[in-house]
């Protein structure tokens, strides 16, 4: 009687204890990893922001060039071989500052310097003398301009920025549409 009451209040064993511990070590060390990478995507937010302001921009300059008459409806396309008059170099190419016609992405936009934005320095304050300069080295834009099949009064304009936030490669695409009227 007294044997089997002693076997009853036995513990835990020693193998037990730690075979419990090394799975609750893994749960916590995988909470910690999946922790740091939403920390670290989340970082990127700010370059998030700047690659849809970037394709806004180039969306405004298209359309700046088309209604404010300072281009044809068929400047408003890629420059190539086929189409010398066309205004928007394809590929993807490095933000830069517009160049003489104002317009991001175009032809004339090949020796200007690299876009960049200014954030504030170690006063913590933007607009005084320790502002930093930060260039936009991680971003591509890419200005595809094609006719809508069956509608040769319609473009298609689709700009994609390519960047980098972190250890992610990321995309923003915005597609828009330019008429000839």
């Amino acid at each position: 009687m007294r044997q089997t009451k002693k076997n009853l209040q036995r513990g835990f064993t020693l193998m037990e204890t730690m075979i419990a511990m090394s799975i609750l070590a893994v749960g916590i060390l995988g909470l910690a990893a999946m922790l740091g990478d939403s920390l670290a995507y989340m970082k990127g937010s700010q370059d998030d922001f700047i690659a849809q302001q970037k394709a806004e921009e180039a969306a405004e300059a298209i359309f700046t060039a088309k209604y404010n008459a300072n281009a044809t409806f068929a400047q408003v396309s890629n420059f190539g071989v086929g189409n010398p008059a066309g205004l928007f170099l394809p590929g993807p190419l490095a933000l830069t500052v517009p160049g003489p016609d104002g317009l991001v992405g175009s032809v004339n936009d090949t020796a200007a310097p690299l876009a960049s934005i200014i954030t504030p320095g170690p006063d913590k304050i933007l607009g005084t003398a320790d502002d930093v300069l930060v260039p936009l080295t991680n971003f591509t834009r890419t200005i595809a301009i094609t006719t809508v099949v069956g509608k040769p009064n319609l473009k298609q304009v689709v700009i994609t920025i390519d960047y980098t936030a972190g250890r992610w490669t990321r995309q923003y695409v915005l597609t828009t549409y330019v008429s000839s009227f």
